[in-house]
């Protein structure tokens, strides 16, 4: 083994850290155009898709139905939308991760009241301002002119469109939609995503309320990276508050399997249960990360990973992980560190030995 470690442990001050070599193809940092989205990008690029997983996109496409993809962590369920995207050419994927406090109105659009409260007073004390300076006080009939038309368009710059507001918008082709981990969401969040699925529109009642006086609105929207071909569409034309899809988007919703969802909910979802990759799956991906020579010369570590995975619950970026390590010599297969990468998730503690 060559020596690989940069960190030496002797409180002796050295440029090491010069020769970190580059990261892992899962891990790069510094070229995300929004947090993680390269990540999962590229998971989309190296991910092995089965037949069976291919016919549930098909049907989803087909149906116009959300796909509900349940598996254990580390089986590829959001990696399914990035494939999808990828090969369909279909832009940049619209990522609404899912947490106990999330809201449909989250990911539908966003306003910044207290920004818009803010403006609104600043340009209050502004015409103030230049009322004094004009030397005729507040009752000067030069005072500027509070034009209201102005003040409701510019309401616009306080509305972001959330992903999934986002993935309804008009659009010849299909938007992609990864909901990230429905299953941590609160109760209410799948019965609400109902009339969304069979409707297929909404409203946004602050541009709603100003229709009569301002027909539109153009507001930004959830797309973030300009390098893709949805990069036009990072800002949107409202007409009277109302956003309407043309195309119904192609919807992946993740779930570990923590929680059972309402028969309503389901009943508008196709399922898709992601199973644990087979050697041959594995061995395609290590290629696909590592290339064709170490996923060859990783058969041994593969089998243990697989026999670990058999007895408990692993996931594959935790094979990548040790098979990196070994790469190039930096530790031996057998080495303590390996046992560590490849540790059972479902133990919260090491047992005493």
């Amino acid at each position: 083994m060559n020596d690989w470690k940069i960190f030496q442990g002797n409180c002796e001050p050295h440029d090491g850290i010069e020769q970190l070599p580059d990261p892992p193809s899962w891990r790069p940092f510094g070229t995300e155009t929004q947090p993680g989205e390269s990540r999962r990008k590229r998971r989309g690029e190296t991910f092995q898709v089965r037949p069976e997983e291919v016919e549930a996109i098909n049907a989803a496409l087909y149906l116009r139905r959300p796909l509900l993809v349940t598996g254990k962590p580390g089986t590829g369920k959001s990696s399914l939308a990035y494939a999808v995207a990828r090969e369909l050419k279909l832009g940049e994927v619209l990522y609404w991760p899912i947490t106990t406090r999330t809201t449909l109105k989250d990911g539908l659009y966003y306003y910044d009241a207290i920004g818009r409260l803010q403006e609104a007073k600043q340009q209050e004390y502004l015409f103030y301002d230049r009322g004094k300076q004009s030397g005729e006080g507040e009752q000067s009939s030069d005072r500027p002119v509070f034009d209201l038309k102005q003040q409701l368009q510019q309401i616009e710059k306080y509305i972001t469109l959330g992903p999934l507001g986002t993935a309804l918008l008009p659009s010849p082709t299909p938007r992609v939609l990864l909901i990230d981990e429905i299953d941590k969401s609160d109760i209410d969040l799948p019965n609400n995503l109902l009339t969304i699925f069979e409707e297929g529109w909404f409203e946004i009642p602050e541009l709603v309320r100003i229709k009569d006086k301002v027909d539109s609105a153009t507001i930004r929207t959830a797309y973030t990276d300009e390098r893709e071909t949805t990069r036009s569409h990072l800002n949107a034309t409202i007409p009277n508050g109302r956003v309407v899809c043309k195309a119904f988007p192609f919807v992946v919703m993740t779930s570990n399997g923590e929680r059972d969802f309402p028969a309503p909910f389901l009943r508008r979802c196709l399922r898709l249960k992601m199973k644990n990759p087979k050697k041959s799956e594995l061995t395609r991906i290590v290629a696909a990360h590592l290339g064709e020579e170490t996923a060859l010369k990783s058969e041994t570590l593969i089998d243990r990973f697989i026999a670990a995975r058999d007895e408990g619950t692993l996931a594959t970026d935790q094979l990548l992980n040790a098979i990196f390590m070994v790469v190039d010599g930096r530790v031996s297969d057998k080495a303590i560190l390996i046992s560590q990468l490849l540790k059972d998730l479902g133990r919260m503690e090491d047992e005493d030995e």
